[in-house]
């Protein structure tokens, strides 16, 4: 069997979550979260779109997640990101943890914005 190492460049992968937190590069943020080329932090959740903006230009696509469970995102928020030409990908958190991982060692330019699992 060939092992390969995975080069996740400067972003962290998703090492876990749980109820209200995520692991994230071996650090524990508590709530909503926000990762990508720029490092790790805090999120304000939809109502924080500026931060979300900001990713325009540095990444292909965001993949939000939405909690437990798959939901709509607000209408204003998804028309903003498109309006700055940033793919999004809305699926549960727990989804959006995985499909970032994976893409993430692929070299892509992705972010990853999370809301906590009940």
């Amino acid at each position: 069997m060939r092992l390969n190492e995975i080069d996740f460049n400067d972003s962290a992968p998703v090492d876990g979550y749980g109820p209200g937190f995520f692991r994230i590069g071996s650090e524990v943020f508590h709530g909503p979260v926000l990762t990508g080329p720029g490092g790790t932090q805090s999120w304000g959740g939809y109502e924080d779109r500026d931060t979300l903006l900001a990713l325009a230009g540095h990444v292909d696509v965001l993949f939000l997640g939405t909690g437990s469970e798959i939901a709509h995102i607000p209408a204003e928020l998804r028309t903003a990101l498109d309006d700055q030409n940033l793919g999004v990908e809305v699926m549960s958190s727990p989804a959006a943890a995985r499909t970032y991982n994976v893409l993430l060692s692929e070299g892509r330019r992705i972010a990853l914005a999370m809301l906590p699992v009940a």
